[in-house]
């Protein structure tokens, strides 16, 4: 089958397709999987950084109802950052299967500025508009640059990424970082049940319903948990959350600018500099993460005006979720291992989830709902996904000759890239407290430096093969 040919037909085998025509009903539910397999984790960091931001100029925090209307935003800049790549605007997109959500790689440098009171929440913001058009702008300029990201070096940043990822899923699955029951006898249950579940419906539904096995997944897992908490056997199942956010925010509300808010973003010179380097490290793990659903989901090689329409979207999505007062997106690595694992590459079908994604951040009792899933459930449906990104780099690996430069810069990248985010204590605690907060609890970012500066000096020519 030809994955990027162009079909009138409408068929539910469309899904397989890159741009063929998929039956409404039956593109919606493989949406909803996507929009479920990332929608904890696009909340997350939203949660723990907003709770944490000082207003400017007072040690203030941000008000409850201010922090779920900016939940609510996280939602719809996602649903904009994943229609953009979707269906590029100019050269603002790659066309291809990838979503978009609130970046974790981020968190370190963003609580650093906003629990800086002569900064705060409103400098913070600024740092995110003014660091996503740099990045926006790097990434139109990848034509330039990207010789110097050579295929061992992809494939080291797309392996970082499936093993920086392999403990969210362990964490989720034990309850979700930092819970106090975490390792609860019921949420291993739980999480093992779900995993159970989508194997089983990944070997047993037929055709194109066998990749619903994570959707059919997490419905099950979820029933469960309803279950337990009836049942008062464990409090998995928080429904509180709905009728809390009805009460603060209503049934229905439209995301605000911050430009009309109480919190106008400031503009700091030392602050955008605090996160430019991260948003170049957001674009070695997007670079990354393009190259894997282009490997992995179309089998073939990233074209330029791909990577930079991706990384283009990536700065500049994080550039309007900042003037929503949110923080910065990046491609999703939940939903690229979603996509190379099912093969469920449609642009349209996707959309579905984007536009649920949408379609949320207006009904926030909507968002409220789809946040209530345990973290044990996403836990089960995950792990197998993240691995599934690894497998691709160690592909990607493969094609790349092994003699001894390739031995030198993978062995030096893993060691000290991984390595450092394993340390006993601070590794950089000689140097500014920015080199740390971005390397020490940041494999991709450790693997990506090493294996380009590795890349770029050793010599070429092949010594020894191994």
């Amino acid at each position: 089958m030809d994955k990027e040919k162009n079909t009138e037909a409408v068929s539910e085998e469309n899904i397989y397709c890159l741009n063929g025509r998929v039956p409404v009903k039956k593109a919606i539910p493989f949406g909803l999987q996507h929009v479920l397999a990332m929608f904890v984790s696009n909340l997350a960091p939203v949660l723990i950084v907003c709770s944490a931001a000082f207003v400017r100029g007072s040690e203030n925090h941000l008000s409850a109802a201010e922090i779920t209307q900016l939940l609510q935003c996280a939602m719809f800049a996602a649903g904009i950052g994943t229609c953009l790549q979707l269906y590029p605007v100019w050269k603002i997109g790659s066309r291809l299967p990838i979503v978009m959500g609130v970046s974790f790689t981020f968190l370190g440098s963003l609580l650093m500025i906003c629990t800086n009171s002569e900064l705060g929440y409103e400098g913070m913001v600024g740092a995110v508009i003014a660091g996503g058009i740099f990045e926006g702008l790097v990434g139109m300029s990848a034509k330039y640059w990207k010789r110097f990201l050579t295929p061992v070096v992809s494939a080291c940043v797309v392996i970082a990424i499936g093993l920086s990822l392999l403990s969210v899923g362990m964490d989720s699955w034990g309850g979700g970082n930092g819970a106090e029951d975490f390792g609860a006898w019921y949420h291993l249950l739980v999480g093992f049940f779900t995993l159970v579940v989508c194997l089983a419906a990944r070997y047993l539904l037929k055709g194109v319903y066998k990749n619903l096995n994570v959707l059919v997944g997490l419905v099950c897992g979820y029933l469960l948990s309803i279950v337990f908490t009836v049942a008062g056997i464990a409090p998995m199942v928080d429904f509180s959350g709905i009728t809390k956010t009805i009460e603060q925010v209503g049934v229905f509300s439209l995301p605000k600018l911050v430009f009309f808010t109480s919190h106008k973003p400031v503009f700091d010179l030392g602050a955008f500099f605090t996160i430019a380097i991260v948003f170049l490290v957001s674009a070695a793990e997007t670079t990354g993460a393009t190259t894997a659903v282009c490997t992995g989901a179309l089998g073939r090689d990233i074209k330029m005006e791909e990577l930079q329409g991706s990384l283009a979207v990536d700065g500049f999505s994080s550039a309007i979720s900042g003037c929503f007062g949110c923080l910065p997106l990046t491609s999703f690595s939940q939903n690229i291992g979603l996509v190379t694992m099912t093969g469920v590459i449609n642009r349209f079908t996707i959309l579905m989830g984007a536009l649920i994604l949408i379609l949320a951040s207006l009904f926030p009792p909507l968002g409220a709902f789809f946040n209530s899933l345990p973290q044990a459930v996403l836990g089960g449906c995950t792990v197998m996904m993240f691995g599934s990104i690894m497998y691709e780099g160690i592909k990607m690996l493969k094609g790349c000759v092994f003699d001894d430069r390739t031995m030198i810069i993978v062995s030096l990248a893993f060691c000290i890239g991984v390595g450092l985010t394993q340390t006993s204590g601070n590794f950089f605690s000689a140097f500014p407290k920015e080199v740390g907060d971005i390397f020490n609890g940041n494999a991709v970012a450790g693997v990506f430096v090493v294996s380009l500066i590795l890349s770029l000096c050793l010599p070429k020519k092949k010594t020894t093969d191994l």
